[in-house]
């Protein structure tokens, strides 16, 4: 997921996609947990989309502050 993708994003998708990406990594986790997960590469890629997210959110926060 790229950044410019989640910038066009109102912030109720943006929660809605934080909320499933919350969602996918306690997945992960748990896999991972039982010796299930075939990527653990993917729990770092979920981490920072989940960065990503909270970034774009904070950003247009700051954004509306100053408009």
């Amino acid at each position: 997921m790229k950044a410019s993708e989640l910038r066009d994003k109102t912030a109720e998708e943006l929660g809605a996609e934080l909320l499933k990406l919350k969602e996918e990594l306690f997945a992960l986790r748990f896999q991972h947990a039982v010796n299930q997960l075939d990527n653990p590469l993917r729990i770092r890629a979920v981490k920072k989309d989940i960065a990503r997210v909270k970034t774009v959110i904070r950003a247009q926060e700051l954004g509306a502050d100053e408009v």
